[in-house]
């Protein structure tokens, strides 16, 4: 399969679209524990910031160009 197959960059936004759902999750409970440790909340939030950028990456790929 070829990098760019629709199928498999699909496939790939699924899978990331999941993960930030679960980090989403994690970080709204994280959040309401007043012993949380700031630097692990930290790093989930930038975590799911950057799958954020992939998953808007990956679906402008799957838009066709067209041509006006």
């Amino acid at each position: 399969m070829q990098p760019d197959d629709p199928a498999t960059t699909a496939r790939k936004l699924t899978e990331l679209k999941l993960e930030h759902r679960d980090l989403d999750l994690a970080i709204e409970r994280l959040s309401t524990d007043p012993g949380v440790d700031q630097l692990q909340l930290r790093r989930l939030k930038k975590r799911k910031l950057l799958l954020k950028d992939c998953i808007a990456r990956l679906q402008s790929r799957l838009i066709p160009d067209l041509d006006a």
